[in-house]
C-alpha cells in the first residue's frame, strides 16, 4: 500500500475497477469481523440494530408442549379417516392444560396454540367437520356432542401439530453471535427468557468535513458558503450501519487544520473524511494522511460518483482503547454529499459493518452492499469506463420491482437524493441500458 501521485488519480486505467476495490474493502473487513469487539450488556427493548456477542440458547424445549395450529378437534387420524361419529371428550383453549388423555373413540376440541391431549395425534381443522348433538358411546365413554369428518377427506398423524421441541431443544444454539438483533430476534429471545442480552459496543466513527466553504448547518451561509448537510447524513449512515457517530468541528482548507483534526480523530475505530480528496489545489486530505503516517488501500476507484474516493489505515497508538487493534481506518469521500453516500454505502458500510461485530462469530451476510434486480422502465444512455451510480426510483407494488432514473443536476443534487430510494447501477462497459431489461441497483 503506497500512496498514488496527482497525476496518477487523474488517469481512469490506473485506478481499480469497482469489483477490485470491493474485494478490498472486502478483505479488509473479514479481517477487522476476527478481531472480538467490546461488550456490554443492554435491555431487550435497547437492543434493536445491536450485535449479539454471545449465541442466544434455548431455555426450554420450544414449544415446551405438542400445540395446535389449528382451531378445531384433536382426535387420532386413523379414526378421524374412518368418518364415523366422535364423541367430544372435552375442551381446551390456548393457556389451559387438558384435564386428562384423549380417550378412544373420542376427539377434543381445541384452538389454536393451545396443548393437544396425550393420545392425540392430529388435529382436524373446524372448517372439515360437521357437528351434531347426538348421544354418542364409544369405549365406555358417552358424549352428548360429536364430530364427523367430512368425506372423503382424510387426515395424517401429525397434522396441524407442532410436537414438543420440534423448533429446538433445551440448550439448542437458536442465534450465533454475530447475529444482528431485529424485531424477530427480540422476539425469539424473549421467548427464551432474556429481558437484557450482551452486544459488541458499537464502533466510534468520526466523521470530519472539511473545506473553507462549509458553515455549521445552523448557521447562515455567506457568499460562496453551504451549510456542512454531508456530517449530519453520514452521522444518519453511520448509526444505521452499526456505528456511533462522533462528528468533528469543520476542518478548514490548511495543513494545520488538517493536522490537528487528524490527530483528533485518531482514538476513533474508522474515519470518514469528506472533501479535499481530489487533484485540485486546496485539496490536502491525502498530504494530511501520509503526514499522519497512513498507509493506503487505494486513493481512486473507477465509479461515478465517488472516483477520487481514498481508503487507507493510521497507525495504531497503543494507549488508544479501541476497538480495532490494527489502526484506526480512514476513508477520505468526496466532498459533494451524492458522492458520499454512494461511496459510504459501497465502501464504508460494511467496514462499519464488521468493527460493530456483524458475523464475528457467525454469517457475515450483513455486511456488504445491498443490491437486488428491477425491470429498467426506460433507455439509459450513458459512457463507458467507470461504474455509474445514479440516483432512481424503485417501485416494489407489481410482481417484479421497476426501476426509474430520478432526473438530478449531479453530485451535489440533495433533493434528487431525497426522493430516491436506489442507485441504479451501470456497468463500466455498458453504454446503454434498454428499457424493459434487468438492471442492478444498490439499495438506499
Amino acid at each position: 500500500m503506497s500512496p498514488v501521485s496527482r497525476s496518477t488519480k487523474l488517469s481512469s486505467p490506473a485506478l481499480p475497477s469497482f469489483d477490485d476495490a470491493s474485494a478490498q474493502v472486502a478483505a479488509c473487513a473479514a479481517k477487522v469481523a476476527r478481531i472480538r469487539p467490546g461488550i456490554e450488556r443492554v435491555r431487550l427493548n435497547q437492543a434493536l440494530g445491536r450485535v449479539l456477542a454471545e449465541p442466544l440458547r434455548a431455555d426450554a424445549d420450544q414449544p415446551p408442549f405438542a400445540r395446535s395450529t389449528r382451531d378445531g378437534f384433536a382426535c387420532r387420524a386413523a379414526e378421524a379417516s374412518t368418518h364415523r361419529p366422535l364423541a367430544v371428550a372435552g375442551s381446551t383453549r390456548a393457556g389451559q392444560t387438558p384435564s386428562g388423555p384423549l380417550p378412544r373413540g373420542a376427539a377434543w376440541e381445541i384452538m389454536t396454540g393451545a396443548p393437544v391431549p396425550s393420545g392425540a395425534d392430529a388435529v382436524v381443522m373446524l372448517e372439515h367437520v360437521e357437528e351434531f348433538h347426538a348421544r354418542v358411546e364409544e369405549s365406555g365413554f358417552a358424549s352428548a356432542r360429536a364430530i364427523r369428518l367430512l368425506p372423503p377427506r382424510t387426515i395424517r398423524k401429525g397434522e396441524n401439530i407442532v410436537a414438543r421441541a420440534a423448533q429446538a431443544r433445551k440448550g439448542d444454539k437458536l442465534l450465533p453471535a454475530g447475529s444482528l438483533i431485529g424485531s424477530a430476534q427480540i422476539a425469539l429471545a424473549g421467548s427464551c427468557g432474556c429481558a437484557s442480552l450482551n452486544v459488541f459496543l458499537k464502533p466510534r466513527v468520526a466523521i470530519l468535513s472539511t473545506g473553507d466553504e462549509l458553515v455549521p448547518i445552523r448557521s447562515s451561509p455567506g457568499p460562496s458558503q453551504i451549510r456542512n448537510s454531508s456530517s449530519a447524513m453520514l452521522a444518519a449512515m453511520v448509526s444505521a450501519a452499526g456505528g456511533s457517530p462522533w462528528v468533528l468541528p469543520i476542518a478548514r482548507d490548511s495543513a494545520k487544520s488538517l493536522d490537528a483534526a487528524l490527530a483528533r480523530a485518531a482514538s476513533a475505530d474508522l474515519l470518514l473524511i469528506t472533501g479535499g480528496v481530489s487533484a485540485g489545489k486546496f485539496d490536502l486530505v491525502e498530504p494530511a494522511l501520509i503526514r499522519a503516517g497512513a498507509r493506503f488501500h487505494f486513493t481512486g476507484v473507477r465509479i461515478q460518483p465517488g472516483k477520487p474516493l481514498v481508503f487507507g489505515e493510521l497507525p495504531h497508538r497503543p494507549t488508544d482503547l479501541i476497538q480495532n487493534k490494527n489502526g484506526t481506518k480512514c476513508f477520505g469521500l468526496p466532498g459533494n454529499p451524492v458522492s458520499s453516500a454512494v461511496t459510504f454505502l459501497l465502501f464504508a458500510a460494511p467496514v462499519v459493518a464488521a468493527l460493530a461485530g456483524r458475523g464475528a462469530r457467525g454469517p457475515s451476510f450483513d455486511r456488504g452492499p445491498r443490491f437486488a434486480l428491477a425491470r429498467l422502465t426506460e433507455d439509459v444512455k450513458t459512457k463507458t469506463g467507470l461504474t455509474r451510480f445514479l440516483p432512481a426510483a424503485c417501485t416494489f407494488a407489481g410482481v417484479i420491482p421497476e426501476v426509474a432514473l430520478v432526473p438530478w443536476q449531479g453530485s451535489g443534487d440533495l433533493a434528487a437524493m431525497a426522493r430516491a430510494n436506489c442507485f441504479l447501477v451501470v456497468p463500466e462497459d455498458s453504454h446503454r441500458l434498454r428499457a424493459g431489461s434487468t438492471v442492478r441497483i444498490l439499495l438506499l
